[in-house]
C-alpha cells in the first residue's frame, strides 16, 4: 500500500470541515504546567471544546484548585445538538465536598448553535482573561484575528502551515505571537472519525492507542502571547562567519544557514534560517525581517522580484526560510 502522509489526511479533514481533533491530556500537562503562575486568579475560556470529549476541560477541572483559577468556562458547539456552556467558579462548592472540580460545573444552554463567532461566545470572551484551546485549523486566521481584536491573552495549538498565512506571520514578526516550549512536534489527536492510514497505524499501536480513532499529525506547535523568561534567553552562538561556508542566494542579499545551531555570531547582515528558528527566537537578540519561499510573504513579488525565485542558490530552490538579523551587532 502506498504510504500516505499524515498531514495529507489533515488537509482532507480541513476541506471537509472535519476539525474535530481532540488533544491528549499528556500533551496539555506537558505544556501548561509552565504557565501555573500566569493562570492563577484568572478566568480561563476554552471556546472550541466539547466538554464531554475535551481534555482541556478535564485538565483544568481536575487541577482547578492547584492552578488557583478564578473561573473556567467552556462552550460546546454542535450543529445538530443544542449548544451549552459549562462553568466552574472559585468558592462555589455545589456538592459541599470541600473542593472545587468538575462536579461543581454549572451547565447552561446557549440560545444559538453558533461557534466562537456568536454573540454569546464573544460576550464570554470579553469576560475571560486567557483563552486556551485547540481551535479548528480551517478557521485559524479568523480565530486569531478575533483574539487580537479583543486584546486577549492566549495559549493555542496550531499547525505549522498557519505560519505561511501573511496575517499570522506578521503577528510573529511584530512580536505579538511566539512559540513556547514545544516546537515542531508530531502530536497524536483523538478523532471521532475512523481513519485507515497504514502509516498512522504503526505509530499509534506503539503508543498504545487504538489507531482507527487516533491520528498522528506532524508540525503541531504551541503558540502564545504570554511573555516568559524563556522567551528572552539568548541563543548560544559559537560559529564564526567564513564566506565559503555560507553561500548567498542568487536573487536576494542574504546568506543561507541550514541549521539553527550554525548561525554565525559575528555576521550582522541578513541571514536565511530554517523555520525551526522560531523555537529559539529571542526578540532581544534577533530581528525577524521576512519569510521567503519563492517570493516574500510580506511584500510578495515586486517589479524587481517578479519572475525571480528568491530562495534559490546556484539556480536550485531552497525550502522555506525566515530572514533574520542579529540585533546585537
Amino acid at each position: 500500500m502506498k504510504k500516505e502522509s499524515w498531514n495529507k489526511n489533515l488537509r482532507k479533514a480541513n476541506k471537509a470541515k472535519n476539525d474535530e481533533f481532540y488533544t491528549q491530556i499528556s500533551d496539555i500537562e506537558k505544556e501548561l504546567w509552565h504557565y501555573k503562575s500566569n493562570l492563577k486568579g484568572k478566568i480561563i475560556f476554552c471556546n472550541c471544546d466539547d466538554p464531554e470529549e475535551s481534555n482541556f476541560f478535564r485538565y483544568f477541572s481536575l487541577n482547578f484548585e492547584y492552578l488557583g483559577i478564578k473561573k473556567l468556562i467552556t462552550t460546546h458547539y454542535e450543529e445538530t445538538k443544542k449548544s451549552y456552556k459549562l462553568e466552574i467558579t472559585r468558592w462555589l462548592d455545589l456538592n459541599n465536598d470541600w473542593k472545587i472540580d468538575f462536579k461543581d460545573a454549572i451547565k447552561t444552554s446557549l440560545k444559538s448553535n453558533w461557534d466562537f463567532r456568536s454573540d454569546e461566545s464573544i460576550a464570554l470572551l470579553k469576560e475571560a482573561d486567557i483563552v486556551i484551546s485547540n481551535p479548528p485549523f480551517s478557521l485559524f486566521r479568523e480565530y486569531v484575528a478575533q483574539l487580537i481584536e479583543y486584546n486577549k491573552k492566549f495559549i493555542l495549538i496550531w499547525n505549522m502551515n498557519a505560519l505561511s498565512y501573511k496575517e499570522i506571520f506578521r503577528l510573529i514578526k511584530d512580536n505579538k505571537i511566539w512559540s513556547w516550549y514545544w516546537f515542531n512536534l508530531s502530536m497524536v489527536f483523538k478523532s471521532p472519525y475512523e481513519n485507515n492510514l497504514e502509516a498512522n497505524k504503526k505509530f499509534c499501536e506503539q503508543k498504545g492507542y487504538f489507531w482507527k480513532n487516533f491520528i498522528k499529525t506532524p508540525a503541531i506547535n504551541w503558540f502564545t502571547n504570554i511573555d516568559t523568561k524563556k522567551r528572552h534567553s539568548d541563543m548560544v552562538l559559537y560559529k564564526t562567519y567564513i564566506e565559503e561556508d555560507f553561500p548567498k542566494y542568487d536573487n536576494y542579499d542574504a546568506i543561507n544557514i541550514d541549521k539553527v545551531k550554525d548561525i554565525p555570531m559575528d555576521y550582522k547582515w541578513k541571514m536565511w534560517v530554517p523555520i525551526t528558528f522560531l523555537g529559539n527566537y529571542n526578540p532581544d537578540q534577533f530581528e525577524i525581517i521576512d519569510w521567503l519561499n519563492r517570493y516574500s510573504i510580506l511584500d510578495w513579488p515586486t517589479e524587481q522580484t517578479k519572475w525571480k525565485y528568491l530562495s534559490q542558490i546556484n539556480w536550485k530552490p531552497i525550502y522555506i526560510r525566515i530572514i533574520i538579523k542579529n540585533k546585537r551587532l
